[in-house]
Formats: structure tokens, sequence, C-alpha cells
């Protein structure tokens, strides 16, 4: 019995540990990146953070991301993280993983921010609410120690107004693939810069990089990113509304010049298809109202029953 009941609190244990582990939205891609609200739940300099360090750390032929600088000394706004409101999986027990935050812009460090964080163009400067989480297991290659990152999140600080306190957001807290990494990456800045058109015509995407390149500058591929993950976004959905109405415009006409009936005031009927002179005579609606007093709806009916035999024929 007692090996019983310890199974199945391992297998409750196990069960809550898989819904908490999917709880985390998972971002993969830019597509994936697009699909959050930025300037809207989440801060745009979220992006220029994310950005930089995408541009910062090592990763491998193998795919494993190596940190570039010391956490533990405070580099580029970063302390240890203690997990302590279970925002994150908790750390394997004995396994010499830790937790770092990154990104307080008002931490005194020796290893600053470029300025395009520091100081964004105001459209994208952000409350210092932004922060990168990762987790750290320290590795030996040979007799040198190095830091493996295996996990990558974005997350922010509670808004003052929620009255949550310092805490960071589960609810705008994601977790950042090495694909995506890689993907940003491809928007570096400086020597290793890619030519634009190139880069705008492998994401697909319609940004003028002419005009990207005389607003950015040097940060042109950080400016093409930028368009791509929260411009381009809000412009397709603005085409896909004008389609919509467009398209829902289209069809009242049609239906106008064809005279189908529209019976969306005309309440419930019910129609009889088995006696076609019988349903004439006979048509009463659910309410219970029939006769004459339902003339000119049943003459609308008769329009629509013949217009759809029509058009199943004409499909067939």
């Amino acid at each position: 019995m007692k090996m019983s009941g310890s199974l199945t609190s391992c297998c409750v244990v196990l069960f809550f540990a898989l819904t908490y582990v999917s709880a985390v939205q998972r971002l993969d891609s830019l597509n994936d990146l697009k699909k959050i609200n930025f300037g809207q739940s989440v801060h745009k300099h979220s992006l220029m953070l994310l950005h930089w360090f995408a541009n910062t750390v090592d990763i491998d032929n193998n795919n494993i991301v190596w940190l570039t600088f010391d956490a533990n000394c405070g580099d580029y706004g970063s302390h240890h993280y203690g997990n302590f409101e279970g925002l994150l999986d908790p750390l394997p027990s004995g396994s010499g993983y830790r937790y770092y935050t990154i990104g307080n812009l008002n931490q005194e460090t020796s290893m600053p921010f470029p300025l395009y964080v520091v100081l964004p163009p105001r459209e994208y400067v952000g409350r210092n609410r932004d922060r990168i989480i990762i987790r750290v297991r320290e590795q030996y290659k040979g007799w040198q120690a190095l830091q493996r990152i295996d996990q990558v999140y974005i997350t922010q600080h509670y808004d003052t107004s929620e009255h949550q306190g310092t805490p960071y957001d589960p609810a705008y807290t994601f977790r950042i693939t090495t694909n995506l990494l890689r993907q940003i990456r491809e928007f570096s800045v400086g020597e290793n810069q890619q030519q634009l058109l190139e880069l705008r015509n492998r994401f697909g995407s319609n940004a003028d990089d002419v005009h990207i390149r005389n607003t950015w500058g040097d940060l042109a591929c950080l400016g093409l990113l930028l368009f791509i993950v929260i411009q381009e976004k809000c412009s397709s959905n603005q085409h896909n509304r004008r389609e919509n109405r467009r398209n829902h415009l289209v069809n009242d006409a049609w239906e106008s010049e064809n005279n189908i009936p529209n019976f969306q005031n005309q309440g419930e009927f019910v129609v009889d298809f088995n006696n076609d002179e019988d349903h004439r005579a006979n048509r009463t609606t659910v309410n219970g109202e029939s006769g004459s007093d339902n003339t000119s709806v049943g003459l609308q009916i008769d329009m629509y029953v013949q217009y759809c035999i029509k058009s199943v024929v004409h499909v067939v």
C-alpha cells in the first residue's frame, strides 16, 4: 500500500510539473514573435533587448548557447534570480544550474549596453520593466570553465498600477528557442551586417529597404527586424480587415442584384418540401401565425427555395 501511495504521489507531481511547463509559451521563429502584442501588452523595448542578447552570446555548430560575459559580476545589469515565485521550472537539485536575470538599465555595471538599448528611438523606449532570464550551467572545455545556457526567456515586471510588487508577470513570459536566436542573429548590426535587400527577401518582407536604411543608418538590419515583427504585422491585420469588409460589401451587392431575400429580421419559419403545391397554401411560422398574414414572407421563402434548388443543380 505504501508503494502504491508513493507511486500515485509521483504521478500527481509529474502531472502538475508537465502542466506547469506547458504554461510558458514557446517562441521558435519570427512568425511566433509576431504573435506577441508588442507596443500593447509587451513593451517594444523587449525586442531591442532580445536583439542585443542574441547577438552577444555564442552559438556553436551543435546549437549550444554559451554565455560570453560574467553574470555573477553584474555585467549588463545582471544578477542571480532565485525563482522564488515559481515562475520557471525548479532547478535540478545538485546540478550546478542557476538562473540569472539580465537587462536592468539602472544597475551600475562595468559592461554597459550599446546605445540603441539604453537610448533607443522614442517609440521603443521602455520603463525598465523588460528582462531576459537565462538558465546557466558551468561546464568545462579542457581546462577552461564555460557557462552553458540551456534556457532563455523574455519577461517583464508587473506594472506598478497592478499592485503586484516586483515579481515578473507570468502572462508575458515567453521561452526563446535557439532557432529563434539564430534568426535574430541574422539581423546583426555593425561590421557583420548583411545586405538589407537580401535579408528582406529571405524573410518574405515587403519593407521599403531604402526608407529603413535612411531612417536607421548603421542599425538598418535592426530596423528591418522591428518592421517585420511589429509594423508589418499591423499592416497585415489592417489589410485583412479591409479585405473582409470588401468581401462583405461584394456579397451584399450580389444578393441585392440577384433578388436574394434577407431573412435576418423575419423570425423563424418552417417550409414543407414534400408537396410543392401544398406548401404554398399551408405555410406556418414557428410562432403559430399562418395564412394570408404571412403572404409576403411566403413569397420570399419561395424565391429562396427556388434559388437554393437552382444553385444545387448548377453545382452538380
